[in-house]
């Protein structure tokens, strides 16, 4: 099989590449980053897998198209997408003190976040139905969403995103079925990424006592709900939730 995955030269989406690696697949990697692409091109190579590798904007759609475009020209099939890329531009949407507005989210955090979070995903979304379709081999899509889709104070745009992408997958799971096409999200709880870990510790310890298990999320451990949906062939259009509680 072809995995392909958005944001998938850091972090967790790096974590899901590589647990589906482990089981076999062929990999292509999507991502900003051509320095972040070639360190992952290298640590799989290094591991004996077969990978591309494609420099993309997700919320361009002409760079999408081509990378989907290069994924099947080099693979000659795509059978799962995870949607993973995703940014954070958090703010409150109003900051008063004594009555007084002293702030609030801008337009361009907004759109910042819509842009990659949201429309990004839809693109890659579409072009990989696309091609599943046209292939006649059926096909997984999964959305990471958040378990701030629920409302996470000082996340107005990024809880917009996070609950939109859920809701794509169950109209996708319903209207991809007839394909053979599977759709389902995954929303991670505070996991260990980089964002995380430039955190000071007094702000991840409040984090962490939110937790009923007391501690933060792996990587491999959303991974792993990525390769459950893929393998399970009666799961789509649900959201898990892995966060601790």
């Amino acid at each position: 099989k072809v995995v392909a995955v958005t944001g998938g030269a850091r972090g967790i989406g790096k974590a899901i590449a590589g647990a589906f690696a482990e089981r076999g697949a062929r990999v292509a990697i999507i991502d900003l980053s051509p320095a972040d692409l070639e360190a992952a091109r290298a640590d799989f190579a290094k591991a004996g897998v077969q990978i591309g590798t494609y420099a993309a904007n997700v919320a361009r759609e002409d760079q999408v198209v081509s990378a989907f475009d290069g994924i099947v020209a080099d693979f000659g099939r795509l059978d799962v997408l995870v949607n993973n890329a995703g940014i954070i531009k958090d703010g409150l949407l109003v900051k008063a003190k004594d009555g007084v507005v002293t702030g609030r989210m801008g337009l361009e955090q907004w759109q910042a976040v819509i842009n990659i979070n949201l429309t990004g995903v839809f693109l890659c979304g579409r072009e990989a139905a696309e091609r599943m379709v046209k292939q006649g081999r059926g096909g997984v899509i999964i959305n990471i969403s958040s378990v701030s889709r629920y409302g996470n104070p000082g996340q107005t745009n990024y809880t917009a995103t996070k609950a939109g992408v859920a809701a794509m997958a169950e109209v996708w799971a319903k209207e991809l079925a007839r394909y053979g096409i599977r759709a389902g999200s995954i929303a991670p709880g505070y996991t260990k990424t980089d964002i995380l870990a430039a955190m000071r510790p007094e702000i991840l310890d409040k984090l962490t006592a939110q937790v009923p298990l007391r501690r933060l999320g792996e990587a491999s451990e959303i991974a792993s709900a990525a390769v459950f949906i893929v393998e399970n062939d009666f799961f789509t259009g649900r959201c898990i939730d892995v966060d601790g509680g």
